[in-house]
């Protein structure tokens, strides 16, 4: 089974932990964000189901997870992809690699250097700058390389300018500390010098990751939403048990 990972702010009780989402706002602009505590909580990553077969949107992935009496609890487009959906990047579902880190240079986003990956060991959650992912010694449970870096070891990326005109919705993930991670999206457009003061400066993650832009989406079935814009390649995600029908 494959899976992929996701975040919550503010506490919501479920089966599977503590998951909770909460409105921000941030520079006057609106953001939805999702605190993860992975003591708590377990992240998956999401691409093909069992055929090999690309999921494609988090309905499906709901449809996948019903064969085992699951549900996706929360879901988020995880990172940057090819026209045919497979990762542009580092992909690791389940311990196992799929696609391995990528340090070539391009055009868009993912290769505005410094890019990162998103990552989760024994120990916990982290983002590392690309180059730096061929030196970790630990096992990797899951991974996702996306780009640009928003905020790395507390600065912010150097290309971003807080005046910038380059308006869209964006969402990214952050790493608090080792067991507290923070996905986010904006309900409204905002530029990338916006999006990495949210992850430093009011959610306090001294690292943070951009995920994508204009097909951001969010499951979250606590607020009613599951958004459907596109069809999507990696989803991160957090599954709970469907509740039994009351007698």
């Amino acid at each position: 089974m494959r899976f992929l990972v996701c975040l919550t702010l503010a506490m919501l009780s479920h089966a599977a932990g503590a998951l909770d989402f909460k409105k921000v706002s941030h520079e006057g602009k609106q953001f939805t964000v999702c605190h993860v505590d992975l003591r708590t909580d377990k992240l998956h990553l999401f691409l093909r189901d069992n055929n090999g077969q690309y999921l494609k949107s988090f309905a499906n992935i709901d449809q996948f997870l019903a064969l085992q009496g699951q549900q996706l609890i929360f879901g988020m487009n995880a990172g940057m992809y090819h026209p045919g959906l497979s990762p542009v990047g580092w992909f690791v579902e389940g311990g196992l690699e799929l696609s391995p880190v990528t340090l070539e240079n391009g055009t868009g986003n993912f290769f505005l250097k410094p890019n990162g990956v998103f990552f989760v060991t024994a120990r916990g959650a982290s983002i590392l700058e690309s180059s730096r992912a061929a030196a970790l010694k630990e096992k990797v449970e899951l991974a996702t390389q996306s780009g640009p870096l928003l905020v790395e070891a507390g600065k912010i990326h150097p290309a971003f300018k807080p005046q910038s005109d380059s308006l869209l919705f964006r969402n990214g993930v952050g790493v608090a500390n080792a067991n507290t991670v923070f996905f986010a999206i904006s309900e409204d457009p905002v530029n990338f010098y916006q999006l990495a003061t949210l992850f430093r400066d009011t959610l306090h993650c001294p690292d943070a990751l951009f995920l994508d832009g204009t097909i951001s989406s969010l499951h979250a079935p606590e607020l009613n939403r599951s958004d459907k814009k596109i069809d999507l390649g990696p989803m991160i995600g957090i599954v709970g048990p469907i509740p039994k029908a009351q007698p």
